[in-house]
């Protein structure tokens, strides 16, 4: 078994990546060879995480603008040089051409156009699909396209808001290799996900009260933009008297007080508008990457299904947050020192 998975890949591969295949063995890097990634919504967040994942070695890696949201990307990323802003290149075309100069062995694309325009099987040509900064309702979506083609395709979305950060990861149905440990030998582990769309359903009052208050924070900015049609970086302060109502209809709605979620929090959300930190890009943009390489590889317990990050407390949090049901919802959270 470990000859034949050796043989597959190139020995062009096999020296590059001679020292990630120390760590995680030949087998899990021929998988990454082989894997296909499609990134919608190209963000500061995305742009670290697109580094990470060709620097690791995927397969190949599509980008595609499709994701309507407000950004300054254009002007802040680290993939394109500052004199070529104003080329007649297209963003993500400048963005393929960067990407392909850290790893010449990863295939790069951009592929034109949305979702909506393509084929009912284009989705099936990917293992993971990312989405960025965008509504609620296209995440839900595009989550709801990956599970309608098959348990195989990985649905994770991230947004980066100023300071702060929301990772979700959907894997519908994933195994994984448990490290063994002292008299306990490797096994494998089964996961079973809920939608984005399950999820954000979980009824607050149900929840534990240790649960981050960014969940809920998050929650109430996604009901604002929706309602008001706006796009994620066109809420400003100036919308806070607003969004301080929307807090009190969804708490009271939610059996819930407003003082769940702290006025300083949405304060912070909102002043952040369109801008994203870069030392907060590269924090999220490195725990998606991990959990992406997860994914693919197979090795490692991968998170489940939250991940929040916050520099007032210098942690990242992960909740898990299970589909709504009859019984007491019983979650499991971590804090992981950043």
């Amino acid at each position: 078994m470990e000859e034949v998975a050796v043989e597959a890949l190139t020995e062009q591969e096999a020296a590059v990546y001679d020292r990630q295949i120390r760590v995680w063995g030949v087998e899990a890097q021929r998988r990454l060879s082989r894997a296909h990634v499609l990134v919608i919504g190209m963000s500061n967040v995305l742009t670290e995480l697109c580094k990470n994942i060709v620097l690791a070695g995927i397969g190949s890696l599509t980008l595609m603008e499709d994701a309507p949201s407000v950004s300054t990307v254009m002007n802040t990323s680290f993939l394109i040089p500052v004199e070529q802003i104003e080329s007649d290149k297209s963003f993500l075309t400048e963005c393929a051409e960067s990407l392909k100069d850290f790893n010449p062995m990863v295939h790069v694309t951009v592929e034109k156009g949305s979702l909506e325009e393509k084929p009912d099987d284009f989705l099936n040509n990917f293992d993971v699909v990312v989405v960025g900064r965008s509504l609620l309702k296209y995440r839900m979506h595009v989550n709801s396209l990956c599970r309608k083609r098959g348990p195989k395709i990985a649905f994770l979305s991230v947004d980066c808001r100023g300071p702060l950060g929301e990772i979700f990861i959907d894997l519908q149905t994933h195994t994984y290799v448990l490290k063994a440990k002292e008299n306990v030998p490797h096994s494998l582990q089964n996961l079973v996900y809920c939608s984005l769309e399950e999820a954000i359903a979980a009824r607050w009052d149900r929840l534990p009260k240790k649960t981050t208050k960014l969940f809920y924070a998050m929650r109430i900015m996604e009901d604002f933009e929706q309602s008001n049609s706006r796009l994620p970086g066109q809420v400003t302060l100036d919308d806070l008297a607003s969004v301080l109502d929307t807090r009190k209809r969804l708490c009271e709605s939610q059996g819930m007080p407003e003082t769940l979620v702290p006025d300083k929090l949405l304060h912070r959300l909102l002043y952040a508008e369109a801008r994203e930190h870069p030392p907060v890009c590269a924090i999220l943009g490195g725990i998606l990457g991990q959990e992406l390489l997860k994914v693919l590889s197979g090795k490692g317990e991968p998170l489940k299904n939250f991940f929040f990050f916050d520099p007032m407390d210098g942690k990242g949090i992960t909740e898990e947050i299970p589909r709504p049901d009859d019984t007491p919802i019983i979650m499991q959270s971590a804090e992981i020192e950043i």
